[in-house]
């Protein structure tokens, strides 16, 4: 058995260095024991810590707009930066696997924290089917399954939907996110959510529309369900 393994880490390092497993983030070599980030990447993470602040900025940038019980992003996106390489490999470039390590990361360090720990469910934001068969995954449900792993939660994909296309909202103003998003999320009506605490997850915060858009649609036919909020990075602006 001792030997089997021997020889199969042979293998696995000679590939590696014929095809090397890079960083999502730098793009240097990663070594036996890293996945999906080098440990300098790992490092040097811009982390927020708002799940041990109440009152965060990410929750300040709800406050008169929708009632959040909770809100947290685990790094501060930084334009140009090797973590904005990340996001975009996740995004763009089919690295669904970044999404799911991620997810898993910051879930363990919120299951530190008595107020992250207590969910019924965990649900991402969610795409239109066309931009899904588009993209073949959705990048907040993957950011969604990390976190389940290391939380225990379960994920719910049905009980919020995406029912008109939108534009992306990368180069839009505050304004013009939210008018992109409003009414364009919808919730089962026979989801029984009142009482329920939820976990709304996406991949970056920016100015909120699309997690008060979500949030809203949720309410609809659940006014007394609670809501808090977890994405993987947050752009202040």
């Amino acid at each position: 058995m001792a030997e089997n393994n021997r020889l199969k880490n042979i293998v696995i390092d000679v590939v590696r260095m014929i095809f090397p497993a890079r960083c999502c983030a730098c793009r240097q070599p990663l070594f036996r024991n890293e996945k999906v980030l080098c440990m300098g990447c790992t490092m040097k993470m811009p982390k927020t810590n708002f799940h041990k602040q109440k009152g965060n900025l990410v929750e300040k940038s709800f406050w008169g707009r929708v009632l959040i019980e909770r809100a947290t992003s685990y790094f501060y996106f930084v334009k140009g930066s090797d973590f904005q390489h990340l996001l975009h490999n996740l995004k763009y470039h089919g690295h669904y696997e970044v999404g799911i390590y991620m997810g898993e990361c910051m879930g363990h360090e919120l299951a530190n924290e008595p107020d992250f720990t207590h969910f019924d469910a965990i649900i991402p934001v969610p795409l239109h089917p066309g931009k899904l068969r588009k993209r073949g995954y959705n990048q907040s449900e993957m950011i969604a399954r990390g976190l389940s792993k290391a939380l225990g939660v379960p994920v719910d994909t049905k009980t919020l939907r995406r029912k008109v296309f939108t534009e992306t909202q990368t180069k839009k103003t505050r304004i013009e996110r939210w008018e992109n998003v409003r009414d364009v999320f919808e919730s089962d009506q026979s989801a029984l959510l009142n009482g329920k605490h939820i976990l709304l997850v996406d991949d970056v915060l920016t100015t909120g529309a699309t997690i008060e858009g979500c949030a809203n649609a949720l309410r609809l036919h659940n006014p007394a369900v609670k809501i808090s909020v977890a994405t993987l990075a947050f752009a202040h602006n």
